[in-house]
Parts: structure tokens; sequence; C-alpha cells
């Protein structure tokens, strides 16, 4: 992105994979001149307005300001190759009942012949790519079962499966990952992630800026009155003493009003699907809330 190009501050956005590009602008005829730069180097083929980028669908609805990425297609193709285009849905990424751990690895040379021809590193990697592309909502079911992608066994094999099924039956910027750190109550944990999140914000703020689009106010919802006490209140407290000074870079950030924390009812809470099993009528309910349809 280069806004020293035109004069008058405005910019266009290149992106670039291997072959498929997309240019994003607010002026069409900036948009057709830089098409036209690069086709006297480069082969080009104009497909007009975006429709499709990587396997992605792209729905837009310019007069409500709305944008929705679909991987239908990809994913039927996937579950045709693994078998479970017909295979009955489920409600969640990954029930409860699903205990996996290396326990569950082939504990016999039967089993691991087995394993052998099962194609599990191959739909590992194909959820993988959903996961990053447009489903936040199975993050926590693929993160788990990629621990045991070089020894698996028939169990973890199954919740894949699972996962496959899920998808059978919306989020822009998200995460799902371990901390690095031990938390020693519930409230450190919120408050650890509370940063975690809060530097996404100011990231997004960052870029929404550049984008001449200022954004009056950031809120991050967190569903732990306690972690949310704590980022307000810088003084001491002996619970916490212990905790990283680096996660407490979120006080600052509040009282400069980059950002505000609100309290959100643990029912509401859409990131709780990428933090741990759910029970279906939960399961349903958030992945709902986080995969926006058009309607």
């Amino acid at each position: 992105m280069d806004s020293s190009r035109y004069p008058d501050g405005d910019f266009l956005i290149l992106l670039l994979y291997v072959d498929d590009m997309l240019i994003v602008g607010h002026d069409t005829k900036k948009i057709a001149a830089l098409k036209t730069d690069l086709s006297k180097s480069f082969s080009m083929k104009d497909l007009g307005p975006a429709k499709q980028i990587l396997g992605m669908k792209i729905f837009q609805d310019r007069k409500n300001k709305k944008l929705w990425l679909s991987q239908e297609k990809y994913i039927e193709k996937v579950l045709n190759k693994f078998n479970m285009s017909k295979a009955k849905p489920a409600g969640t990424p990954l029930a409860s009942h699903f205990k996996l751990s290396t326990e569950q690895c082939p504990a016999s040379k039967e089993e691991a012949e087995y394993m052998k021809n099962v194609p599990y590193a191959s739909a590992v990697g194909s959820l993988m790519y959903a996961m990053v592309c447009t489903r936040p909502d199975i993050a926590h079911a693929v993160g788990v079962v990629s621990r045991f992608l070089s020894n698996p066994g028939k169990q973890h094999w199954a919740a894949v499966k699972w996962i496959f099924r899920y998808l059978r039956g919306g989020a822009i910027s998200w995460k799902s990952k371990l901390q690095k750190s031990v938390s020693l109550s519930t409230t450190e944990a919120e408050y650890v992630a509370l940063s975690e999140a809060g530097k996404e914000i100011v990231w997004m703020k960052t870029f929404f800026e550049e984008l001449g689009l200022k954004q009056e106010r950031f809120v991050l919802f967190c569903d732990n009155q306690s972690a949310i006490y704590l980022s307000k209140n810088p003084q001491f407290h002996s619970r916490t003493k212990h905790v990283d000074l680096r996660y407490h870079w979120i006080r600052d950030a509040i009282e400069e009003k980059v950002l505000d924390v609100e309290k959100v009812h643990t029912d509401d809470n859409s990131s709780d699907t990428m933090l741990g099993f759910l029970k279906q009528r939960n399961g349903e309910h958030f992945g709902r809330k986080m995969m926006k349809n058009r309607s």
C-alpha cells in the first residue's frame, strides 16, 4: 500500500498470491491505470469485479457495505474426498466425549499398520485451510487433532471425522491458541487473553486509520468481571502481583482511550467456541453468531 503515489493522498491496495491478484481502491480510474501499467510487464487476464479468490467465493452488498466469503464448494470437495459427504451432520465442532491424548496413539502393530492407510495428515491439512480462511468456529477442534499428526490413533481419526460432520451441517479477526504461560487462576487467564486481543484491536485501529476509516470507539468484550476490574484498576493486587508486566499494557491502552473493555454474558460470548468442547445447543448458538449467513 503506497499513498505517496498520489498527490491527493489516495491509495490502492494490491493483494497478490502466486498468480491470483486483487486490487482494492476508491477510484476506478486509478485501478484501471494500475491494471494497464501491470499488463505492460506481465501477462494478465482481467476478470472484472472480484467474485472468487483462492477457492473462496466473494459476495458483496455494496448498498449496505457488507461482504461475505464462502468456501462452500471447497468444503463439498473435501467432504467427497474423505467420503464424508453423506455422513450424519454434527451440531458442534468436537463433542465433549472426545478425551484425546497420546495414550490413544497406536499401541499395537496392527493398529499402526491400519493408521498408515488413513489420510490423517491430509484431512487435518484440509481442515486447517478452511479454518484459516472462513471457519474460525473449528479452530479449537482442529488445534486438538493437529497435536497427534506424528502418530494418530483410531480415536484421533474419529475426532477428525466428527469435525467433517460439523462442516457438513464469521469473524473478521480471531485466534485460538494455547497460552505459553501457566495461569494460576481464571482471572489471570482471562487477563492475559484480554491483553492479546487488545493487541489485535490496536493493529486493526491503525489499519483502519490508514484506510481513512476512523472508528470512534473500539470495545473489547470479556465475560470475567475480575479480569475487567484488573484491567481498569492499576492498584497493587497481592493475588496477581506475579503476572508478567508485559500484559499490563492493556491498562495504558484503556486509560489513553485506545480501546475499552466491557462485560459480556458467558452465554453471549462467541469466542468460547474456540476455547474448548461445547454442548450441542451452545455450539449451534455460537456457530450461528460467528458464521454470518447472507440474508
